[in-house]
């Protein structure tokens, strides 16, 4: 975090986020100018308050010394209502309509990034921790949002009031308007450039702790019952409180730092009425203003609070909307398209695995070395191999959910690396060994695989994995809810739901990671003939553990013999150990 940090930096990082805030610009827009509206009436009513207040009080006094005098009420006490009502109805809509804004933005930003995460590779995601995905999903999204109403709208609409505060008294006192603009000129610059650069380093690096704290507290958590075991809480303990220590550290800076600019802005604005006073007296005295004008511009010099006040706290924090962009970026990366295949055949398609070899970060030996298959248009095979032996690996590459590292993967001829991920997600698909159902209902979990299926389709999905009768007993239907993680099932229920719900995709390529586990051969049976047909016009892959064509188990008949994957000599292994050792 203490790199240095450059203009072009800055609009790299916040740049595709300015972009997507900008596909709403007409709603910023009307924001910012309600915003505006409201400063713009606080401006006025101090300004004819000051007016009437003095007018009133230098016509009483013309009137108590016995002269004659004319005062019209009506015309500013109307204009002052005017602005109070236009200054609390403008608040109250703003606030209605930027909140409404920002909760819109925060759907894109999410959308954005869960459309970001679903596109990279599991390779990628298990590099970090799932407290880190949901810290970037969660406090930096939030961090972000916070882009408009915090860095984007209040110093246009502190620079709009200025300017509007200068005309005004330029009109009046035009020797003071120079002087005027260039005292706010530079207290603008500060209250955001300047608080900026103060608090960028502290508030960066407070992202990154917090994120930190968060983690080794959920570690700790999880991991409370080893580390009282091995007498590791104390020193468990003394690490969270090093961490709190650095994040109360930056708090405190940036505490030091926002009250810095708060003073600054209280200055700045008693500074410019005080500017404003000093001009607009001796001009009273020419006789070039008379006194109720004297004392209104000093009065709307006040109004600056409106603008200039939000801007030390808000740009104090520019840091930690810098960090959570940059690390957001690191997300979004993966949702270009741009060179990708997007579209392939319909219909069954090839597949060609070509030496294709695979270590995983940290590993002493390969998860596959040089294994290569042929599959054509409409051919099934099973790709056997004890446990540990790389048939989920294999998996995972074809399907895109790991990059492939040595080899080539070819679909229909091309390389899976040249597809978008939208086109592999949809041209391959597959039952894995994790099943990932929801607590929603029956329905909801198979309409993830087609949003657009009719509830007979549904019917039809549990009927060819043969669930469709243990539904149909069910007291409310497809309206069931399947509990967190599908709880309510059994583990060879959720398996052939998974199945269902692939039944209802259209990929050209099937992979099937042992779909017949949990099942007695009569129910294995039966769900290899309802899907038959779905099968029949598609490219399957089997991974089983074994798989022999002459004595087939339940459900693989006909299932030719495509790859035999085998373990590596763990004495193989042990003696790489030992001369990496020495």
């Amino acid at each position: 975090m203490r790199e240095s940090v450059t203009l072009v930096h800055i609009r790299t990082q916040l740049g595709p986020w300015l972009d997507l805030h900008m596909q709403r610009r007409g709603r910023l827009l009307v924001g910012m100018l309600l915003m505006l509206l409201t400063a713009l009436s606080a401006l006025g009513l101090l300004a004819v308050s000051g007016w009437f207040i003095t007018a009133s009080a230098l016509t009483g006094a013309v009137l108590a010394m016995g002269g004659t005098a004319m005062l019209d009420v009506y015309t500013p006490g109307g204009a002052i209502r005017l602005f109070a009502v236009s200054r609390t109805v403008s608040r109250y809509i703003e606030r209605l309509y930027n909140h409404d804004t920002i909760l819109r933005l925060l759907a894109d930003l999410r959308g954005r990034l869960f459309d970001a995460l679903v596109r990279m590779d599991g390779e990628r995601l298990s590099g970090r921790r799932a407290s880190d995905w949901l810290n970037r999903l969660t406090a930096d999204i939030d961090t972000l949002d916070a882009l408009y109403l915090r860095l984007l709208a209040p110093p246009l609409v502190a620079l709009l009031l200025s300017i509007a505060l200068v005309a005004l008294v330029g009109f009046w006192v035009p020797e003071a308007a120079l002087w005027l603009g260039l005292a706010l000129g530079v207290s603008w610059c500060w209250l955001t450039l300047g608080q900026a650069r103060l608090g960028l380093t502290a508030s960066r690096r407070r992202v990154q702790t917090l994120e930190e704290l968060r983690s080794a507290t959920m570690e700790t958590l999880r991991g409370l019952a080893e580390l009282e075991a091995y007498e590791a809480l104390v020193r468990r303990r003394e690490q969270l409180e090093g961490i709190e220590q650095r994040l109360l550290r930056d708090q405190w800076r940036l505490s030091i730092v926002a009250g810095i600019g708060n003073a600054l802005a209280a200055t700045a604005i008693g500074l410019c009425w005080v500017m404003v006073l000093v001009f607009a007296i001796p001009a009273f005295q020419a006789g070039a203003v008379s006194a109720p004008v004297m004392v209104m511009l000093p009065l709307a010099a006040m109004a600056l609070s409106e603008g200039l006040t939000p801007l030390p706290a808000a740009f104090t924090q520019f840091g930690a909307s810098l960090a959570a962009a940059e690390r957001l970026n690191q997300i979004d990366e993966c949702r270009s398209d741009e060179g990708h295949i997007s579209d392939l055949p319909n219909g069954p398609l090839a597949l060609s695995v070509e030496a294709v070899a695979h270590r995983y970060p940290g590993a002493m030996f390969q998860a596959l070395e040089e294994v290569s298959l042929t599959l054509e248009p409409g051919q099934r095979v099973a790709v056997s191999g004890p446990s540990g032996a790389g048939k989920s690996t294999l998996l995972a590459l074809i399907s895109g959910q790991m990059a492939v590292q040595q080899g080539r993967i070819l679909l229909a001829g091309h390389d899976i690396a040249s597809l978008s991920p939208q086109c592999l997600s949809s041209a391959v698909g597959c039952l894995t060994q994790q099943v990932d159902l929801f607590d929603a209902r029956i329905a909801d979990n198979l309409w993830i695989a087609d949003p657009e299926a009719s509830e007979q389709r549904l019917w039809q999905a549990l009927e060819a994995v043969d669930l469709a009768d243990w539904a149909a007993s069910l007291e409310e239907g497809l309206a069931t809810r399947l509990g967190e993680g599908g709880r309510q099932l059994s583990g060879g229920q959720a398996r052939r739901m998974a199945l269902a719900r692939l039944w209802l995709s259209d990929p050209g390529l099937v992979v099937l990671d042992e779909p017949f586990a949990g099942l007695d051969a009569d129910t294995a049976e039966r769900v290899r003939h309802g899907l038959e047909d779905w099968l029949a016009g598609r490219s399957v892959v089997y991974l089983v553990h074994e798989h022999d064509p002459s004595r087939p188990k339940p459900g693989m008949q006909g299932v030719t013999l495509g790859l035999e994957l085998g373990l590596q000599d763990p004495l193989a292994w042990h003696d790489e150990a030992e001369s990496v050792t020495m």
